[in-house]
C-alpha cells in the first residue's frame, strides 16, 4: 500500500445509505471495526451494547441505516470505502447523552462527530483530517450550526481503538476550538458554522 498522503482529490465521500451497506460491511470487516462494536458504543445504552456486541450491532446499525437516518459518512479511494466519520445530530447518540464526562455545555443544538474507522493500511495518510472536514460540510448542508467532537491527546502510540474518537491535532487542522475538558487527554472541540 502506497504510504504517500491523501489529498481531497484523491477521494469521494458520500453519506452511508441503504445504497452503500455493501461497501459500509466490506469496510467494517467481519469484526465489526473493533470488538463488534459496528458503531453503536455511543447509539444505544451500555447494557443494550453489551447484549447485542457483534451480529446484533450490526443489525441495529443496518435498521438506522435501512430506516433512511444517515449515521456519517464513507471515504472512498479508487471506488473502494477507506474510511469512516460517524456524524449526527447529537440526540441520535443515547450514550453520549447520558454521558457524564461528555454532558451537553450548553443548549445549542450540535452536530456530534464520535468515532473514525481507518483499515491499518490508510492510516497517517491524513485520512483523519479529510473525513472530519467532509463530515463538518456534510452537517453544514443539513443545516448545522456546530459540529462538536470529542478527541483525545496523541498517544504515545495509537493501537486498537484508542484514536477512534478522534486526535487533538486533527482536530485544530480543520478549524475546530476546544471549548471544555474532559478528564486529562480528552477535549470537547467545537467547529463554529454559525457563531
Amino acid at each position: 500500500m502506497d504510504s504517500e498522503k491523501l489529498v481531497s482529490g484523491d477521494l469521494e465521500f458520500h453519506p452511508l445509505t441503504p445504497e452503500r451497506w455493501g461497501d459500509f460491511e466490506e469496510l467494517f470487516g467481519e469484526h465489526g471495526a473493533y470488538s463488534g462494536c459496528w458503531c453503536m458504543w455511543w447509539r444505544v445504552s451500555r447494557a443494550r451494547f453489551q447484549k447485542q456486541v457483534g451480529e446484533g450491532n450490526r443489525l441495529a446499525m443496518k435498521a438506522i441505516v435501512e430506516s433512511g437516518e444517515v449515521p456519517g459518512i464513507l471515504a472512498y479511494h479508487g471506488g473502494k470505502a477507506v474510511g469512516w466519520c460517524s456524524v449526527a445530530p447529537r440526540e441520535n447518540f443515547a450514550s453520549l447523552e447520558r454521558s457524564p464526562k461528555l454532558r451537553r455545555i450548553d443548549d445549542r443544538p450540535v452536530w456530534s462527530v464520535v468515532c473514525f474507522y481507518i483499515p491499518k493500511e490508510y492510516r497517517r495518510r491524513g485520512l483523519m483530517r479529510l473525513l472530519l472536514e467532509a463530515a463538518v460540510e456534510y452537517a453544514r448542508g443539513n443545516g448545522a450550526e456546530v459540529v462538536e467532537g470529542y478527541p483525545v491527546d496523541v498517544p504515545d502510540s495509537i493501537t486498537g481503538s484508542s484514536g477512534y474518537m478522534g486526535l487533538k491535532p486533527v482536530f485544530r487542522a480543520a478549524g475546530f476550538k476546544e471549548v471544555a475538558r474532559s478528564g486529562e487527554r480528552q477535549s470537547i472541540m467545537r467547529y463554529y458554522i454559525t457563531p
